[in-house]
């Protein structure tokens, strides 16, 4: 199954860097490549589409919020304080990560009209699907990624993106931890934080 898209460097969803093996539902392997189809599809529709920067913006973060799942990519960025947050923190952080995801890696996406990803294998890891793809650049080395989808949420969603053997929850994991570090563990301040920045 192959599909078009136009970044180059997909680390445009950089977003997401690495991870957690939650625990999956029932998720089949055609569910998991139906989604990243869809994803990848609306990715390729907003490159085509979205002039300004801010349109794109808007844009990839609605797209973010219904393909990505939010619920566990954040809790797992905030690592182990997570666990002692409360609701209301981890809501509002979700929100604040959200809108800090889709600044910082919509502006990936600009200029890279031409590119192509094509969907390739899928991997059944037990715990998650991997779907496989490989982004074709012209004048350059295509760049493998691979999505990982489960269905943790109750339904097919993505947690993370592995861009040429980096994981890119995990690499967000490592920014936001830094960031937690400077204000002492305060969720709030964080989030107030990350709401300027991307």
């Amino acid at each position: 199954m192959n599909n078009h898209f136009h970044p180059r460097r997909f680390i445009v969803f950089g977003i997401m860097a690495a991870l957690f093996a939650e625990p999956a539902f029932a998720i089949s392997k055609g569910k998991a490549i139906e989604l990243v189809e869809r994803l990848v599809g609306e990715i390729s529709l907003m490159i085509n589409s979205v002039e300004t920067e801010m349109e794109l913006t808007s844009t990839f973060e609605r797209i973010v919020a219904k393909y990505a799942d939010m619920n566990v990519i954040s809790r797992s960025t905030l690592g182990p304080r997570a666990r002692g947050a409360t609701e209301s923190e981890l809501k509002t952080f979700k929100k604040a990560f959200q809108g800090y995801f889709a600044r910082k890696y919509s502006k990936q996406f600009q200029g890279f009209a031409g590119s192509q990803i094509i969907l390739k294998d899928s991997k059944d890891r037990g715990k998650f699907f991997e779907v496989g793809a490989s982004i074709v650049v012209d004048g350059s080395s295509n760049i493998d990624v691979n999505f990982r989808v489960s269905d943790r949420s109750g339904e097919p969603r993505f947690f993370d993106i592995i861009l040429e053997g980096i994981s890119l929850l995990s690499s967000e994991r490592v920014e936001i931890g830094a960031l937690l570090d400077k204000w002492q563990g305060d969720i709030g301040l964080l989030s107030k934080d990350i709401e300027e920045l991307g």
